[in-house]
């Protein structure tokens, strides 16, 4: 999974974050809400581990606002505040789960696969564009009457334009959301990788859905689309 941990305790936050990538998952931390809040607002993620006590910004208010712009990514509140008034309020904001401190990392473990199990049974419903059909719960995609074969990276450059239909992705957002926060990507494998995207989803006689925006990025919208 791809993680963001919201933590001001920089010794908690980076112990989260070795832990859960060892355990084969890709994590990124930010030690306060104000920039906690502007990553889950720049990149998709498939859970937020927040803190609520931080400084700028609380996790209440951080959940508050992403739930104000329609940002369902699925949050599990982490913190030390443990009183059924604190859990109900977390949750009344729209957090997913709530965990308080101190904590097993096991449970931990457990809490995330269970978060992101639920969202997907829920559904996270159908990506469109044009005659484009993105499938999340089944990681399916069909253009017109076609199913389209694609790589697991071709897949997830294409879902992470489809959930911004219409608006510039940049390359660096593309780059870090699908290979990881880590790796030294060079922006060339990235224009290689979308090349091989567009050579299945922009076959001779379909319209054009997939457009570079040169020197910022790339994005998926149907012909005349606004």
């Amino acid at each position: 999974m791809k993680l963001l941990i919201v933590e001001d305790e920089t010794h908690m936050a980076d112990l989260l974050r070795k832990g859960l990538t060892e355990e084969g998952h890709n994590a990124i931390c930010a030690y306060d809400g104000a920039e906690g809040l502007d990553l889950a607002r720049s990149y998709e993620f498939d859970v937020i581990i927040l803190d609520v006590m931080m400084p700028k910004l609380n996790g209440y208010d951080v959940a508050k606002r992403l739930r104000a712009q329609k940002i369902r990514t699925p949050i599990l509140m982490l913190t030390a505040k443990d009183t059924v008034p604190d859990i109900v309020r977390g949750l009344d904001l729209g957090v997913d789960d709530y965990m308080t401190k101190p904590f097993s990392f096991d449970e931990l473990l457990a809490r995330l696969r269970s978060v992101r199990r639920r969202i997907s049974a829920a559904g996270e419903g159908e990506l469109r564009v044009g005659d484009l059909v993105l499938d999340p719960a089944g990681r399916n995609v069909v253009r017109g009457e076609v199913r389209i074969s694609l790589t697991r990276t071709e897949y997830n450059l294409l879902e992470r334009m489809m959930f911004r239909v219409g608006k510039v992705v940049s390359r660096r957002s593309l780059i870090e959301s699908v290979w990881g926060f880590d790796r030294e990507i060079e922006e060339n494998t990235l224009d290689a990788f979308m090349h091989l995207l567009r050579n299945k989803i922009d076959t001779p006689g379909k319209p054009k859905l997939i457009h570079t925006v040169r020197g910022v990025g790339y994005l998926i919208r149907e012909d005349g689309q606004a």
